[in-house]
């Protein structure tokens, strides 16, 4: 009787008040509506920018701004992993695709939820993107928080297979839950 009662104190009890103040904790109840990557540059890159994503009645609208590239069109990608710690940026591993699709153009029905396709640089290296994307989601299987983006060097060609030939990684960033 007595080592049941100091089961009790010692492991269920606070057990099921941590669980208490996790259900009562202010962020659990919270759905993810917005999220933002800051983008870093990889080992002797000069590429920085910010990528947003906003939850809107077709999906999810993409936001970005980078500066430090060459002129031109850049691959841009949600990668699997939300790990930038190589000065390569490849611990992101590859691009993300839960659903086991083709590599394609962001508009295509099939293909990784992780291809956003291009980003185009203009004269002064600065590159602005702004659509909606319905296959992106904040939550199930499709997430995205915790997820990498990349920026690529070269054009990505929307067809080869698994990454578009876009070359090397520019900027590294990790998506994380904003602030509304």
């Amino acid at each position: 009787m007595n080592r049941i009662l100091l089961i009790l104190l010692i492991v269920v009890i606070p057990t099921l008040l941590f669980a208490q103040m996790q259900h009562n904790h202010p962020m659990s109840a919270r759905k993810v509506t917005k999220a933002i990557a800051v983008l870093h540059p990889t080992k002797d890159k000069n590429v920085h920018g910010w990528v947003t994503f906003e939850a809107v009645e077709k999906g999810v609208r993409v936001v970005a701004e980078i500066t430090g590239l060459t002129p031109g069109k850049h691959g841009f990608h949600i990668h699997e992993f939300g790990d930038c710690s190589s000065d390569d940026g490849t611990t992101v591993g590859g691009h993300y695709n839960p659903m086991t699709m083709p590599h394609s153009a962001p508009m295509s029905d099939k293909r990784h939820i992780g291809d956003l396709g291009n980003i185009e640089a203009n004269q002064e290296g600065v590159a602005k993107l702004d659509y909606v994307d319905s296959k992106l989601a904040f939550e199930g299987e499709a997430s995205i928080i915790g997820r990498g983006v990349i920026v690529h060097e070269k054009e990505d060609d929307l067809k080869t297979q698994p990454t578009g030939d876009a070359g090397g990684r520019l900027a590294c960033g990790v998506i994380g839950v904003a602030k509304k």
